[in-house]
């Protein structure tokens, strides 16, 4: 037998013998678990990363559709309230006018009818109109002898009186809470002068005597 023979057998006895568990086989396992369990260390962690990022992706999605539906809910119900206010105020802009009738009949009732029933009868079903406004939340707009408003008060004509005061109420205005549902008409205070060249009634009278 040759020493190269010889030298190959010797090598795969060791081989065998590492194998097989001998006490002096390297232990070429725990070389190779090594590495291999680092790798699954980094796995582990680029996973963990990816899990914390999606984590935070699902929260920051469930916070933006919190906050939506808040925005929401919000929204509906001020358009509630708005669609009831503005019921409200188509009805009283309905009985506004009945209220003005019942106004005009109590103002030209002659004074020596003023104590009979009847009178009586209307004067209450007037008051009774009066108490469910206010009780819906209607209050009349202040208008002779306030500053002219055009955010309150519609300026019909000019008198003679106090510059940019209201010198007479043509018709009541009302509010209904904050939201004005019919200005007041009112005249306008000026000079003497200035107030007979800007009303137009008064002009025609002049041109028709002339």
């Amino acid at each position: 037998m040759t020493e190269k023979k010889k030298e190959e057998e010797q090598i795969v006895d060791r081989r065998a013998s590492s194998r097989m568990g001998g006490d002096d086989a390297p232990d070429e396992a725990a070389v190779e678990e090594t590495p291999a369990g680092e790798e699954d260390v980094e796995t582990l962690k680029a996973r963990l990363e990816d899990e914390k990022s999606k984590a935070e992706s699902y929260l920051a999605n469930w916070q933006r559709a919190a906050a939506d539906y808040q925005n929401l809910k919000r929204r509906a119900e001020k358009e509630r309230e708005e669609y009831g206010r503005l019921a409200a105020a188509a009805l009283v802009i309905n009985i506004l006018p009945l209220l003005d009738d019942l106004e005009r009949a109590l103002q030209s009732v002659d004074i020596r009818l003023a104590g009979l029933t009847w009178v009586d009868g209307i004067r209450l079903i007037y008051r009774k109109f009066q108490a469910v406004l206010e009780a819906a939340g209607v209050s009349e707009i202040k208008a002779e002898g306030e500053t002219f408003d055009p955010n309150l008060h519609e300026a019909v004509m000019y008198g003679e009186g106090e510059e940019g005061k209201v010198v007479a109420e043509v018709q009541k205005g009302y509010r209904l809470g904050e939201r004005v549902i019919r200005p007041a008409m009112v005249v306008v205070g000026k000079k003497a002068e200035e107030a007979e060249g800007e009303e137009p009634e008064a002009g025609e009278e002049k041109r028709e005597e002339s």
